[in-house]
């Protein structure tokens, strides 16, 4: 019995460590424009079922079953919590944010494709719409974002215009005379938002090909704002105190049976 109390501490010693890096992420990624803080999740290593001492001694005797308690539990689990951060006015005409569902899709110069909810974007050279580390921002067909019509009349200039980005993510350029629509930023959702891997820099891809980007349904693009992450560090530091005091207790639980055992060692000694 005191070795599996030692089992069972050392697990949840273990994840705890697992919870603090956790906590210490959050924290750190408090300003970062579009983080969505981490949450782990656990599961019981063991459980034993608990018989009642009266009645028949029966192991299939249900009548004594009570149930079952846990011997210990591990994080088995990481993933992201991704309910709405506040959002910031900037007042940028490429700042965008996502009030809802849904992330940005980008596309590195390799081609690889990524998911974002960090919409401070700027215009690269070639007038493409990037992020700041020079990704192209996609469109509802997937297309790279160019800031500039189709049919661009370099006699527009004479005009001044205005670019306009609608809460359906649809970019407009405008002057005192006319609108000229252009693409529309591609807003996607997935359905199991828990197999989404962080691969960094606030950026997501799926583990499961199967599932796919779906057009995301209920959200308003805001221009000229930024979504700020939704970890607080009140409640992170809260998490940090209630983390330090659970490994006191374990580690104290730890050297009361590390006691116990050694003298239980020393009395079987005697008994030699």
């Amino acid at each position: 019995m005191i070795v599996r109390s030692l089992e069972s501490a050392a697990n949840g010693m273990i994840a705890l460590m697992d919870m603090n890096d956790r906590i210490a992420n959050n924290l750190a990624n408090v300003n970062t424009v579009g983080f969505k803080k981490g949450e782990l999740r656990f599961k019981d290593v063991m459980e034993s079922a608990v018989y009642s001492q009266e009645g028949s001694i029966l192991r299939n005797d249900t009548s004594r079953y009570l149930g079952n308690i846990s011997m210990g539990s591990q994080s088995f689990e990481y993933v992201h919590d991704f309910s709405q951060g506040a959002l910031e006015k900037t007042g940028n005409t490429y700042d965008v944010a996502i009030e809802g569902d849904g992330f940005f899709k980008i596309q590195d110069l390799d081609g690889k494709v990524s998911y974002t909810r960090n919409g401070s974007f700027v215009v690269n050279s070639d007038e493409y719409l990037v992020t700041k580390q020079g990704e192209y921002v996609l469109d509802i067909n997937n297309r790279r974002i160019r800031m500039i019509p189709e049919d661009w009349d370099p006699e527009l200039m004479r005009d001044r215009m205005e670019i306009v980005i609608g809460e359906s993510g649809m970019i407009e350029m405008n002057s005192y005379t006319q609108k000229l629509p252009m693409q529309t930023i591609g807003i996607f959702d997935f359905a199991d938002k828990d197999d989404l891997f962080e691969i960094g820099d606030t950026k997501f891809i799926p583990m499961n090909p199967e599932n796919r980007e779906l057009r995301a349904e209920k959200f308003s693009v805001q221009q000229g704002m930024l979504e700020l992450s939704n970890s607080n560090v009140i409640k992170e530091m809260i998490n940090t105190i209630q983390t330090s005091r659970n490994y006191e207790s374990l580690t104290k639980v730890v050297s009361t049976n590390n006691d116990l055992l050694r003298t239980a060692v020393s009395v079987g000694r005697i008994g030699q």
